[in-house]
């Protein structure tokens, strides 16, 4: 596949970067307090995330900064340390474990997470973002934002909350939600004004609304608490004074280490998990390289504990906020993260004049888009053993986090597979490749999710211009997630190499048509047998293609 420029989508990129940047203010802040952090902290993190690892990263369209994923983790090391210096240490301490891992190629377990339980993650987040911005959306604000437990600090949970809100509705906040709701809804419809993005048409509004309140004395007006409360430095030198340095003197401090290695495990296995899902909304169904990303955001912890930030990771909800809003290349994460800088530095005082209920509209949008009724539906068509872990991974995000809820949605989707079928390995087998001549991939018996990887990884060999013969005919299971990595290699990776890509023997049931009109010459080699096993082992294959 062909690179796409950074400046092939200038116009929608920045307008995709200015989104999230404005999503991203009160989210870094609510992350940074949930944290028991400093709140420019949460700043730092976001800066780094996107002019860092934006810039480093393999992947288009995933926006890293402070995850609501790592909190827990983060307080509790706070709490332990009693120093935040020393915190940071171990940030930077994970950092240099994530760029291992990424240089080891630990990435290659991305592709062995099933998409049922991706999508299932992707749903539960849209669940969370609606009920956890539902009450800032009507003024109520006991939850910080970025908060995404279940059990919130406050005591209440994710449904309590909701009844709690039905006390302390506000209707200026409410009316300004409501606002913001329709004009991003319709504000892309109107002809001309729709060059300027509707989530900045909002958050402006919002403002205005909230000052022409407050100029009139209303009870409209909404309280400072509602607004965002981003750190205001007096000086440039006040400005550089809040970044903060680790304390390297506590480098043999064992404990440095295993929350170093922590932050590592599951920041990097957050990453991988919303890499894999920003992938599955790409428009344009682009691969990013998981080792690359690893070693992205090592380097990017490194510098954030450097500077006095929270760790970072790939975020889903500003991934899936930047692609709603039309981004196509890294360009918008990058500008997103430069405009956290200058604003941050410059201008701090007018970012606390939005309110939180402006946001939280633009989020709601975002969140709705995650989960509607269309995809439970999509899921239900594909048969149980997609949608039975599917909403297993719902649920259990929702009432639990995300690695308990991924956790819990694999292992039914590698039960419901044991249970429903007894497998066996895949192979391929291959004509003798000459120039012009045809390549003939027969299927296994049993094909599962576990073979993806290594599927994957050869239809994305195939040589240019080249027949490429995917035979099932032998095949009494295979695997959805396989199937949609034949789907998408016939529909799209194909076309961009100028292979010619024959389907044949596939039952109905999959949903991936044969090919009609088959050539007698293909039709003897599929019938012929005279081929060899290659059986999955890609460097193999390589060989045998001689492109390596």
């Amino acid at each position: 596949m062909s690179r796409q420029s950074i400046f092939s989508n200038v116009k929608g990129d920045l307008s995709a970067g200015l989104v999230v940047f404005l999503i991203a203010v009160p989210l870094c802040l609510g992350i940074a307090l949930a944290s028991g952090a400093p709140l420019f902290a949460g700043m730092i993190a976001g800066i780094v995330g996107g002019l860092v690892v934006g810039s480093l990263s393999g992947s288009q369209l995933s926006v890293s900064g402070p995850a609501a994923g790592l909190t827990a983790v983060v307080l509790t090391a706070i709490t332990k340390f009693g120093v935040f210096e020393v915190f940071l240490l171990a940030v930077v301490v994970g950092g240099v474990i994530q760029l291992g891992l990424g240089l080891l190629k630990a990435g290659i377990i991305a592709n062995y997470f099933p998409s049922n339980v991706i999508k299932g993650m992707l749903t539960a987040i849209g669940i969370i973002i609606i009920l956890k911005q539902l009450p800032h959306a009507f003024g109520y604000d006991a939850d910080a934002e970025g908060d995404f437990a279940f059990i919130q600090v406050d005591g209440n949970n994710s449904f309590s909350a909701l009844l709690s809100t039905l006390n302390h509705i506000h209707l200026g906040a409410t009316l300004i939600t409501a606002v913001s709701i329709v004009i991003i809804l319709y504000w892309g419809k109107i002809p001309k004004l729709n060059v300027i993005p509707a989530p900045l048409v909002a958050v402006l509004t919002g403002v205005g609304l909230n000052a022409l309140f407050i100029a009139t004395g209303s009870v409209l007006a909404v309280a400072p608490s509602h607004l965002v409360s981003l750190p205001v430095a007096q000086d440039f030198s006040s400005f550089i004074g809040q970044f903060t340095l680790p304390d390297f003197s506590a480098i043999t401090n064992k404990e440095v280490w295993v929350v170093g290695a922590t932050i590592a495990i599951v920041a990097s296995i957050e990453t991988l998990l919303n890499l894999e899902a920003t992938d599955k909304l790409d428009p344009m169904k682009r691969n990013s390289p998981p080792n690359r990303e690893l070693q992205a955001q090592g380097i990017g912890n490194i510098i954030s504990g450097l500077l006095g930030g929270l760790p970072v990771t790939s975020v889903i909800v500003r991934s899936s906020a930047n692609i709603n809003s039309g981004a196509r290349t890294k360009l918008s994460t990058i500008a997103h993260g430069t405009l956290l800088l200058v604003c941050t530095a410059m201008i701090p005082t007018l970012l606390n004049k939005i309110p939180l209920a402006t946001l939280a509209a633009v989020l709601l949008v975002t969140g709705y888009k995650l989960c509607k009724i269309s995809i439970f539906k999509e899921m239900f068509k594909n048969g149980k053993y997609q949608w039975i872990p599917f909403l297993v991974t719902v649920v259990a995000i929702v009432f639990t986090d995300l690695l308990i809820g991924i956790s819990l949605g694999m292992a039914v989707s590698v039960i419901a597979i044991l249970r429903g079928n007894i497998r066996s390995s895949y192979f391929f087998r291959k004509e003798k490749y000459k120039a012009g001549d045809s390549i003939i991939l027969e299927l296994a018996q049993e094909v599962s999710f576990l073979n993806k990887a290594s599927i994957l990884l050869t239809l994305d060999h195939m040589p240019e211009n080249s027949t490429v013969v995917i035979d099932g005919s032998k095949t009494t299971y295979i695997d959805f997630d396989v199937l949609e990595t034949i789907r998408e290699f016939k529909e799209v990776k194909a076309a961009q190499k100028n292979i010619t890509v024959i389907i044949s023997g596939f039952k109905e049931q999959y949903k991936l048509p044969n090919t009609e009109n088959i050539s007698p010459e293909h039709q003897e080699k599929i019938a012929s047998g005279h081929v060899h096993t290659i059986t999955g082992n890609h460097e193999q294959l390589l060989k045998e293609l001689q492109l390596n």
